[in-house]
Formats: C-alpha cells, structure tokens, sequence
C-alpha cells in the first residue's frame, strides 16, 4: 500500500516494489491520475495491482477506505507518504492550520496503520515506510508548519517501532533531501518570490549546499524505501534515514 502514489517520491516507490514483484495498491485522490499509474506498474511476475481513492484531508475517507480494502486483501508493506504544508514562517501561521496538517498526517497514518497490523501480526511480517523531511533533524526556513507536522511524525513513527517489532515489524522513515519533485519546485519558486530572486539563482544556491552538488531523483528514495520492504531490513528499526546528498548538518 503507498500513498500519495500519482507522483513524485510515492509514484516512484510504487514503481520500484512493482519491478521487485510486489503487488502494489496505490491511495490518493485523483482517480484519473490513479489509473494512468496502474498502467505503468509492472506485471512480468503476475502481480495484482489496484488502487483507492481518498483525500487526506478527511480522515473518514482514509478510514473508509482502508477499512473496505483490509476486509478482502492483506497488506504486509505500508509507505505513508503524503503532501506537505505549504511553506511560510510558522509565527505567520493561523493555528487552525495546525490541526489541518495534523489530520493529513498523524491522524491518517494512524489509521492506516491500525487497519494494517491485523495482517501483518498474523504473517508475523510487516513493513511500516514513513517518507517525511530532513526537517526532522534540521528545521527548514520557511517550512513551519511543515518542520513541525514533520517533527511529529518522527515522534509517532519511533514510538510505534517500539511496539510492534515483537511481532515482526519493522517502522522507519525515510527523510529526502533536496529531490527534484514538484514540492521542490514550488519551494524554490517561493523563496524566489519572497526574496526577488531569479528562480534559477534560487535552484543554483541550493544545488552549491548539497555536497554532491545536484539534487536528488526520486528513484534514489525510492531504492531505500525498496530495501527497507524487503526481509534484508528485518533488524533495521525506529530509524530515520536521511536521503539527501549528505546535506543534513546532523549525525
């Protein structure tokens, strides 16, 4: 199961579990775009692929969705991996937008997972995948609300890990860096709005901060997000991996 699978990071890890033979269900809210990429998933090993419509801002869509799949198809890898907040500096941001990005996040991965373990207790094997930030480990300027939603998934994710590993599974998130998405682009476009800035001035300043000077491709997550599904991780547990070029000015 990967959400947030119609583009970006998510569109790339459903295409890599396909190619490794998984049989994946993607989840997001564009039907149309949905289908274009169920089309594009692999099925040389005779995978079943399928999908759910849901948007993350209502959690009762999530829950119902999820819990109409969970009744008929077990799910032993789940990548949660949703939007985040626009940018902005958090003492500018209205509080209700808080709650907003907590439901997105917290209260739909929640959900997920809660309609999920039944499966993966029983096999005694389960794969929770969180795709969250670096901001985790070093706030991002500009990303308030997002540094602190973020902060909390991280939070939610360890805790978790520490419950359920008696059981076979494993929950660790994955932090991109700086990776050529369209958040990214719209990230840049801000920054050289808010500061008159040419936007390729913007992305070149960016690029010199990375020390393998380029910006990340979603494949690259996406080959982790890969190894951490497989049995290989088993004793790969409550950690955040940064993905990111070697940017993160933390151990």
């Amino acid at each position: 199961m990967v959400s947030g699978s119609t583009q970006g990071i998510g569109l790339a890890i459903a295409k890599e579990l396909a190619s490794l033979g998984a049989s994946c269900t993607l989840l997001a809210r564009n039907e149309d775009a949905l289908r274009d990429v169920l089309q594009q998933l692999d099925r040389s090993a005779g995978q079943m692929h399928g999908y759910l419509v849901a948007d993350f801002a209502s959690a009762e869509q999530v829950r119902q969705a999820i819990a109409n799949h969970v009744s008929h198809h077990k799910v032993h890898v789940l990548v949660n991996n949703t939007g985040g907040p626009p940018p902005g500096p958090i003492a500018d941001a209205a509080p209700a937008d808080f709650a907003k990005y907590f439901e997105q996040h917290i209260l739909c991965n929640q959900i997920l997972v809660q309609h999920c373990l039944p499966s993966m207790k029983a096999d005694q094997y389960g794969r929770i995948i969180n795709v969250i930030s670096t901001s985790v480990k070093v706030p991002i300027e500009n990303l308030g609300i997002s540094n602190t939603i973020r902060g909390a998934v991280a939070s939610w994710a360890k805790t978790l890990s520490l419950e359920v590993a008696r059981y076979g599974i494993t929950v660790n998130s994955i932090l991109p860096g700086f990776t050529k998405t369209e958040r990214l682009h719209a990230l840049i476009r801000n920054i050289a709005s808010r500061k008159n800035l040419e936007v390729a001035d913007v992305w070149s300043q960016m690029e010199s901060e990375v020390p393998a000077k380029r910006f990340g491709e979603a494949e690259e997550v996406a080959a982790v997000a890969a190894f951490l599904a497989t049995p290989a991780a088993a004793y790969v547990n409550g950690t955040s991996i940064p993905v990111d070029g070697g940017r993160t000015g933390a151990m």
